[in-house]
């Protein structure tokens, strides 16, 4: 089975940046196999949306919200995904939790992280 552990978060100024990092360990194959990664995020009193996606080919998917401010980036041989936020907002504000998954539509059933905390102030 595939365990997956998120780091980097902390508070940062509104303009700020910060990068996360998401180390994906355990894995066997598949249905195990993390091929798609993903960062989600889950403000109070919101739905957890995706934020950004990568997969094993380098296809990057994003949310509307981060286009143009966050970047997906991976280390296939580390099993490591990172976000590299820029240009954060208070709206940025939200427990961001990794995600990884055979595919990048089956997330729901894949393994995820504990998550990690991110403050953006004004």
């Amino acid at each position: 089975q595939v365990q997956v552990a998120e780091s980097g978060g902390g508070s940062v100024q509104a303009g700020g940046s910060l990068r996360l990092s998401c180390s994906a360990s355990g894995y066997s194959g598949y249905p195990y196999s993390i091929d798609c990664m993903g960062w989600f995020r889950q403000a109070p009193g919101k739905e957890r949306e995706e934020v950004a996606s990568i997969y094993i080919n380098g296809y990057t998917s994003y949310a509307d919200s981060v286009k143009g401010r966050f970047t997906i980036s991976q280390d296939k041989a580390k099993k490591t995904v990172y976000l590299q936020m820029s240009s954060l907002k208070p709206e940025d504000t939200a427990i961001y939790y990794c995600a990884a998954a055979p595919f990048c539509d089956s997330f729901q059933s894949g393994a995820w992280g504990q998550g990690t905390q991110v403050t953006v102030s004004s």
